[in-house]
């Protein structure tokens, strides 16, 4: 609708409005008193349609203006239309909001908004999981109040936002968190916080892994570099320089030990992905495996049965399931004492392969079976030392299966032994 000239309108309103008005009075010859009577009309018409306005504006729910004459008609559809430009900002807002918020809840962080007072203005499914945040209960509520961590308090005061904060969780204190802080209003900031319990993990296992490689190497290269020195000053004489060899051949042997079976784990860890088309044929491994196994026994003559299916092969990696099966067997060796018996076991178990090695050695007590998998983990590190174990050999075996879709089981009873055993699930089973 095209807007007329305003006062143009105005003035031939006026003009139609009391021209008969004044006629009438002029030919009766009150005039004055016409004029009067027409600006009573006028004035009682304005009121009537602002009183239209007043009841359409409070009262009356319809989204249509009522209908007016003249200036009122557009003063009606001015309304009219600035409500509606009005209303498509309110739908456009809410638009944004709805995306933002649908944004920050496919967040994988935490994420609050403040004002510069610390009070609650929003917050995102994962801060009632990580932070324990009820929405919108906690609107209005000072973050301080909520987030009682000395830590925490201390980093919103000082307002240096460079570095992260880490801190436990407030809602579960074995988890940690990494908070960060960014302005986002005038008036407003952002707290986004991380679950870095698993960084956090790993970082430790990294730590502790170099720490327990140190530890490992330390010992023989002790021995090697007091040895060394003693030949520093003089020969001894050939009984004691053969024993002295004899220990530093087998500090050597151990560190080469060492550092082949830390290759073997990287190796493994590294290599993910394996070929599903490969046939292993374990009966033939399983065959060289047990003259090995026989070798290894050596004067402690243990009882070793090999209960191998002759037909059955499996999709896989030779190289990891070897490594696995061969750590299974000796560790079974070394831990069992001399004359007792050794079954190695590899059968069909419904429509998967089973792998077992059971021993009847002294067993392993309940709170080690977690954490046998564990890198440099011993249940017994003094025999351990003896045997040459290096704590690395179920670490091994854990990442191997991993790859074959399958894990380490491990039933043991102390004073009576253990089996070891793991299943290869049907689709790596080569059918006959």
């Amino acid at each position: 609708m095209q807007q007329p000239d305003y006062w143009a309108s105005i003035i031939k309103k006026i003009v139609v409005l009391y021209t008969p008005f004044l006629v009438v009075g002029v030919l009766l010859g009150y005039w004055q008193q016409a004029l009067i009577i027409a600006c009573a009309y006028h004035i009682f018409w304005f009121y009537r349609y602002q009183k239209r306005l007043q009841d359409w504006l409070w009262n009356d729910r319809s989204l249509i203006p009522p209908q007016g004459p003249g200036t009122w008609e557009l003063i009606f559809n001015g309304i009219y239309r600035l409500q509606q430009r009005h209303r498509a900002r309110r739908r456009e807002l809410a638009s944004v909001i709805r995306r933002f918020r649908e944004g920050a809840e496919a967040l994988p962080d935490a994420a609050v908004v403040c004002r510069n007072d610390g009070s609650i203005i929003w917050c995102n499914r994962l801060a009632w999981q990580c932070l324990g945040f009820r929405w919108p209960e906690d609107a209005g509520q000072n973050i301080s109040n909520l987030i009682r961590n000395p830590a925490f308090v201390s980093f919103l005061q000082l307002r240096d936002f460079s570095e992260p904060l880490v801190m436990p969780s407030p809602v579960n204190d074995d988890k940690i968190l990494e908070a960060r802080v960014m302005p986002y209003a005038e008036d407003q900031f952002m707290l986004v916080v991380r679950d870095v319990t698993h960084i956090k993990s790993i970082e430790n296992m990294r730590k502790n892994f170099v720490a327990n490689v140190s530890h490992e190497l330390r010992t023989p290269l002790t021995v090697l570099k007091g040895y060394l020195e003693m030949l520093e000053d003089e020969l001894p004489p050939p009984a004691r320089w053969k024993k002295m060899q004899q220990v530093m051949l087998e500090q050597t042997m151990r560190m080469d030990s060492l550092v082949d079976q830390l290759l073997t784990l990287s190796r493994i860890e590294v290599a993910t992905d394996i070929d599903r088309n490969r046939i292993v044929d374990v009966p033939r491994m399983l065959l060289m495996l047990q003259h090995e196994a026989k070798a290894l026994s050596g004067s402690l003559r243990h009882e070793i049965v090999f209960q191998v299916d002759p037909e059955l092969k499996i999709y896989g990696d030779e190289d990891q399931l070897r490594s696995a099966m061969t750590n299974l067997v000796n560790n079974a060796i070394k831990y069992t004492p001399a004359g007792r018996k050794i079954t190695v076991d590899w059968r069909r178990d419904g429509s998967q392969a089973r792998f077992a090695v059971t021993d009847e050695g002294e067993g392993i007590a309940l709170e080690h079976l977690g954490r046998l998998t564990d890198r440099f983990y011993r249940v017994d590190k003094a025999r351990s030392r003896q045997t040459g174990g290096s704590g690395l050999g179920l670490a091994i075996v854990k990442h191997a299966l991993s790859h074959h879709d399958s894990m380490l089981n491990v039933d043991s009873t102390p004073g009576k032994g253990s089996t070891f055993s793991f299943r290869i699930p049907e689709i790596l089973v080569v059918k006959n």
